[in-house]
Parts: structure tokens; C-alpha cells; sequence
């Protein structure tokens, strides 16, 4: 090397030490929510997903417009109605370094599907959504054949919500390790966690790609990404206003004009995919009475609230289905009429109206006090009670067991927008979402066969007919569908919203 050639060297490599790579940055959320687990397997929470998913791919995933794709997964096959064979992709690598191989997808399937599947007698709370998956089988070193007891159209709709993980980690850590630590093949991968207080990751550099079908591949654009738990709304915006996060989550509607009018942060919104609906317990002392739970869905002006509480940011619904979702139809609808609800009331008995109490989250409090002041209007004086996430769906969610309360202010995430994973679990006799109490033989069998039918016409016509049956029933008062609206940082390049709420950081960049 000339003594020249040395000293261009040399200042090159000094000015490279003076100036910050490109691409360095941090990327920080500040998320409603803390995960409950790092598990893949073993949680039924929306926000403990999307924080999982940017660690953990799937087979299949979702681009921003919900159409289903490859990820780990390079091709999908049905060899029969109920046989599925997945090609895999070559060079997926975990975050320890080792090759994912089919091994690991047969193993991850089997300790979601199987009873006691995630061992010491564990069945994994994800298995539902498995529907009639019989068996997992490695037909060769790149393809896996999932074979279904049934046919099941909606199989690869809800692929997307299974995360791959590595047969040799997870028998070596156990599933307390799975819990607290990660080894995934998303583009990034754990730094610490912080409990209740943020999830730190960086970016893995041995990244395959992810579904090209998304965006072109390769490894994440920013170093670092940062889930800071933030519970409170007011904060978040505080935070974001601040320049201190990048991206809120669940952007109150109130606060969408005071970040839309500050010069370095702007709005996005997406349709969101979870119902929301009041429960009526049918077992109980007023709701077994349609005259009482029609006198209920009058009190209600649900354009009213859309308009004035949720800020115009949300679609109403008559039944369980959102209107994006696969078999949702035009319904009948109850319009907000408050002389026909005292007059139902009057004709069930109650021409002095009755006293009931409705139970609700803290984060929908504000909303349910302004539904419960409508049918206290009506006649239906209606108390709020606020509780504890869990604690409400042990009281509610009784699995046919007896329940107590009057009405609950609850709603239910539908991902796939079809809806075996909302109508079925709400509405089906003693199933795990039904808050109702509710129980109609023909409406079980319909579901029932909705599940497996694989013409598309036919399977959405019976769709339309159970959401004409409950929407005649009304187990519950259907409210509406919010759309997802996120604050963002206006450095923020590369990202947008998805419906299925997942924040997916592998092509969001920092300027």
C-alpha cells in the first residue's frame, strides 16, 4: 500500500468514526400493555402477540391488507380437503445461530394442538384456534403436512397466529424459560425485559427476509425497537408529543386533532377487527325476558356515540361480524327510539323501569358511562362498575356454569375476519366467549357446519342466516367496530397500520 493509499485509508476510516451509520437508530412504542408471556403457545392476548411477533415468525403471516402469505413458509399446498402441504423455506436460522428445520414446525404444531401438549399435562390456551388439526407430519427434510379431522376452509387464515419455535430450545429451557426468554427467526430479537416497564430488542442480522410478498427482504432498518408500556393515554400522547416514542397505540379519539395539529407527529388509522357488544346474562333476573333486551337495544343511539365519543371512528354493527368480514350482510336494524323501549319495558312488566349494573374494563369506562346514561334515559337505570380484566371474564365467561351480573361492556377480536374464530366462541352454547348465557340448538348446528363447508357461497350464506337468527335473538347490544388509530412520530418511514393490530417494525425506519 503507498504512503497515499495509507492516508486516504486512514481519513476514510476517521470520518466513518465521526458520522453515525445511516440506519443506526432506535424505534420506541409506547404500547397500552406489557406482554403476559414471551411464550408463543401459552397467552390469548392480542398485545402480547404483536409484541411476540417481532421476534417469531409463523408459516404464514399477513401483509397491511390482511391478504394471507408466506413467511417461513415458501408455498403452500391443498392436497385434499383435508390435507395442507407447506414447502419451507432454506436459511431460516434462530436467534441462537442453529437452522430451523421441519423438526422444529412439527414440534411447535404438536405443543399447540396436542392435550397436554406443552408437557407436565399443559394444553396450550391457543389450541382453539387450531380448530380439527389431527396430525403434524415431516413428508420430507422441506415440507410439513398438517391433516385436518375435517375440512376446515380457514385453516391458513389462521396459521398466521402460530409462531415457530426450536424443538431443541424449548426442550432445554422449559416452558419457564420459554416465558421470560426468547429464541425466535423474526428480525429481531431480545435485549431484556424490563416487566412492566419496556421490552428492548435489537435487530437480528441474520435475518432471512420475512414474506417477500410484503416488502422486499432482508434485515430490519433501525437497531433497535423498544415496546415501553405505557398504560395510560394521556401519557402516551404526552410521549409522543414529547418526541419521546415513535408510535402510540390506541390513540384516544379526543387527542387525534391535538396530534394531527402538532407539526412533528401525525395520525393513521386502519379498520380495526373487534366487535364490540354488551352482554345481556340471560340467566339472570331482567335479560331472559326479548321484550327487556329489545327495549335495551332501542335505548341505545349508537350513531350518536360513534359520532360524539369515538370521534367518527368507528363502523356500527347489528350483529357479531364486523362489515369487512368474510359472511357479513346487511341486517335489520334497532333504531334508537327511546318511547319504544319504555313501552317494552311497561309490557314486560316494568312500567317503573328497573335498576341494573354494568360491569367494564377501566380503559372503556368513559364510553360505557355514556351507553349506560342512554338506557338509564330509556328506563334501564343502569350503574358502571369498573374491574380487573381477568377477573371479569372469570365472572362472565362461565363456560356454562352459572354467572352473575346484570350486563357487561366486553368485545372480542375476530384477526382472521372470518367467522368461525368471533361467532362461534360468543355465540355457540357454553363456549369460552359466550357472556350471554346464550343458547340456541339451530344456531350450534349452523356454526357447526359453517365451520367445515368449503364452497364459499354456501358457507357464507350460512353465515347471513346466523347473524339473522341473533340479530331476532338479541343475546347482546351489537355497538360497533372501532377503527385502530395509532399517533406517530413524523420520522417514521416504512410502517403502516395492519387491521389484525400487529405492529410489525421489520421495514420501519427512523429519520
Amino acid at each position: 500500500m503507498t504512503r497515499l493509499q495509507k492516508l486516504l485509508t486512514a481519513s476514510a476510516l476517521a470520518l466513518c468514526a465521526a458520522t453515525p451509520a445511516a440506519l443506526a437508530a432506535d424505534l420506541t412504542v409506547g404500547f397500552t400493555l406489557d406482554a403476559d408471556t414471551l411464550d408463543p403457545a401459552n397467552h390469548r392476548k392480542r398485545e402480547t402477540e404483536t409484541i411476540i411477533r417481532n421476534m417469531y415468525d409463523g408459516l404464514l403471516t399477513r401483509d397491511s391488507s390482511m391478504k394471507v402469505v408466506p413467511e417461513i413458509a415458501e408455498s403452500i399446498t391443498q392436497v385434499s380437503p383435508t390435507e395442507y402441504d407447506f414447502k419451507l423455506r432454506t436459511g431460516v436460522k434462530f436467534h441462537d445461530g442453529s437452522d430451523m428445520t421441519a423438526e422444529d414446525v412439527k414440534f411447535t404444531l404438536d405443543r399447540i394442538t396436542k392435550d397436554g401438549g406443552m408437557g407436565d399435562g399443559v394444553t396450550s390456551p391457543r389450541q382453539g384456534l387450531m380448530g380439527p388439526v389431527a396430525s403434524v407430519d415431516i413428508v420430507s427434510d422441506d415440507t410439513v403436512r398438517i391433516t385436518l379431522s375435517e375440512p376446515w376452509p380457514i385453516l391458513p387464515a389462521m396459521l398466521p397466529n402460530q409462531q415457530i419455535v426450536s424443538k431443541a430450545w424449548v426442550e432445554k429451557v422449559g416452558n419457564d424459560g420459554v416465558a421470560t426468554s426468547e429464541n425466535g427467526t423474526g428480525p429481531f430479537k431480545l435485549v431484556e425485559w424490563r416487566k412492566g416497564d419496556a421490552i428492548i430488542m435489537e435487530r437480528f442480522d441474520d435475518y432471512y427476509g420475512g414474506a417477500a410478498d410484503i416488502a422486499p427482504v432482508g434485515k430490519a432498518c433501525v437497531d433497535r425497537v423498544i415496546f415501553k408500556v405505557i398504560p395510560e393515554s394521556a401519557s402516551r400522547v404526552a410521549a409522543l408529543l414529547a418526541g419521546d416514542v415513535d408510535i402510540i397505540n390506541e390513540l384516544p379519539p379526543f387527542s387525534v386533532a391535538q396530534v394531527k395539529n402538532n407539526e412533528n407527529t401525525d395520525v393513521l388509522t386502519v379498520n380495526g377487527t373487534r366487535s364490540f357488544f354488551i352482554a345481556m346474562n340471560m340467566q339472570g333476573e331482567f335479560f331472559d325476558d326479548p321484550k327487556v333486551r329489545e327495549a335495551a337495544a332501542h335505548a341505545i343511539d349508537k350513531d350518536l356515540i360513534i359520532d360524539r365519543i369515538l370521534g367518527g371512528n368507528a363502523a356500527r354493527i347489528d350483529g357479531i361480524l364486523s362489515p369487512d368480514a368474510f359472511g357479513s350482510s346487511e341486517l335489520p336494524r334497532y333504531d334508537y327510539d327511546l318511547e319504544k323501549a319504555k313501552a317494552l319495558l311497561a309490557e314486560a312488566g316494568y312500567p317503573d323501569g328497573l335498576d341494573v349494573t354494568m360491569d367494564v374494563e377501566g380503559a372503556f369506562k368513559d364510553t360505557a358511562e355514556a351507553v349506560a346514561s342512554l338506557l338509564t334515559k330509556a328506563g334501564i337505570r343502569t350503574k358502571v362498575e369498573v374491574g380487573e380484566g381477568a377477573q371479569l371474564v372469570d365472572k362472565w365467561r362461565t363456560k356454562g356454569a352459572p354467572k352473575t351480573g346484570d350486563m357487561y361492556f366486553t368485545s372480542w377480536g375476530n384477526g382472521s375476519l372470518d367467522p368461525f374464530d368471533i361467532f362461534t366462541p360468543t355465540h355457540r352454547t357454553n363456549d369460552r366467549g359466550n357472556s350471554a348465557g346464550y343458547s340456541n340448538p339451530e344456531l350450534d348446528a349452523l356454526l357447526d357446519t359453517a365451520a367445515v363447508e368449503m364452497d364459499t357461497e354456501k358457507r357464507a350464506a350460512m353465515y347471513h342466516d346466523a347473524e339473522m337468527m341473533i340479530n331476532a335473538d338479541i343475546p347482546y347490544l351489537y355497538l360497533w367496530v372501532p377503527q385502530d388509530i395509532y399517533g406517530v412520530s413524523k420520522r417514521l418511514k416504512g410502517w403502516k397500520p395492519s387491521a389484525d393490530s400487529r405492529i410489525n417494525l421489520h421495514d420501519a425506519c427512523i429519520e
